[in-house]
């Protein structure tokens, strides 16, 4: 049977989670602070609406999904363990690394699932080139950068690089498989007191190094992570239509008479398998609370990505 998947909170995000988990067959109820949303979005998918008091210590709810603003996170999760429920929790999940610490190691103390919704770590794309990197293809990887810009998403509490960097932190932390041992930050803002670009500095054990790039005020739509490797370079591009989001090239590049010379090559296109992230990410909540193994996306990486949007912090001009 699967389990029975309540969300918190019915905002842009958790109406897609709404629709996502309906089309599995897994979603059991709906709450918001706006009892009247609550009830339309219940109504529309045939669930239950039920008043947030209420969502945790319900019998026939087994797993909340919190797409609260981010301040609320960490609370609500404890009380949701605490009650016996598992958990996945939109990013970031808290605003401070020791909240975040509290509500993962209270899950961890009850023997409750805790996932975080760092959904592009299920992008078909990204899996592809996760492939690519653990089979060697690439060689010894040496840099990464990542262009996540657009135009828009102006949040009254989380700035450029608290809003768009998580997902891509989270995957560089999964090609680098460490945390960075050194992080530089640098921000601006234009509109008001928050950052609206953002740039992130990071250096990894054995010199790797990494560049992030986060901007809402951006002319156009970028969403590019770019992997520098000794053998050969990939960019997973969102942008592109399926056909091209996974790119290879096979640059040749060596030394003639002290000098540096090189070759450029047209780009392989990698096949990926169409797929929804979030169906995908869902899909893996799922798995995890009947198996009740470790999630891809555990709180411990949420952690992770929390100290290096910490760090990355800075007073812009």
């Amino acid at each position: 049977m699967k389990p029975r998947i309540a969300v918190l909170g019915c905002g842009y995000w958790g109406s897609n989670h709404i629709r996502t988990l309906k089309s599995l067959g897994a979603l059991q109820a709906v709450a918001d602070a706006n009892s009247a949303r609550a009830e339309g979005f219940a109504a529309e998918h045939g669930c239950l609406s039920v008043g947030i008091e209420e969502i945790f210590t319900r019998d026939d709810i087994d797993a909340i999904v919190m797409a609260l603003p981010p301040q609320f996170h960490a609370e609500a999760a404890i009380r949701a363990v605490e009650n016996g429920k598992d958990v996945l929790v939109e990013k970031p999940i808290a605003l401070t690394v020791e909240d975040a610490t509290r509500a993962v190691e209270r899950a961890r103390a009850c023997g409750r699932v805790f996932m975080t919704g760092h959904v592009l770590r299920f992008h078909p794309g990204f899996e592809g080139l996760k492939a690519l990197i653990d089979a060697g293809e690439l060689g010894r990887v040496r840099y990464i950068h990542s262009h996540r810009l657009g135009l828009g998403k102006f949040h009254t509490e989380n700035d450029a690089l608290w809003d768009l960097a998580p997902h891509d932190l989270s995957m560089i932390l999964a090609i680098t498989g460490a945390h960075p041992v050194e992080v530089r930050g640098e921000g601006a803002a234009l509109l008001d007191h928050l950052s609206d670009f953002a740039h992130l500095h990071m250096r990894f054990p054995g010199d790797l190094r990494s560049h992030l790039f986060a901007s809402r005020l951006n002319p156009y739509r970028e969403r590019r992570l770019t992997v520098v490797g000794e053998k050969a370079m990939a960019v997973f591009d969102d942008v592109e239509p399926w056909e091209r989001k996974l790119a290879v090239y096979r640059h040749a590049i060596w030394r003639d008479s002290g000098q540096w010379a090189f070759t450029m090559n047209e780009p392989s296109y990698v096949p990926v398998e169409q797929g929804m992230p979030l169906t995908r990410e869902l899909q893996h909540f799922i798995q995890c609370i009947a198996t009740r193994e470790e999630p891809r996306t555990s709180g411990e990486e949420a952690i992770g990505v929390l100290k290096i949007l910490t760090a990355g912090t800075v007073l812009h001009d």
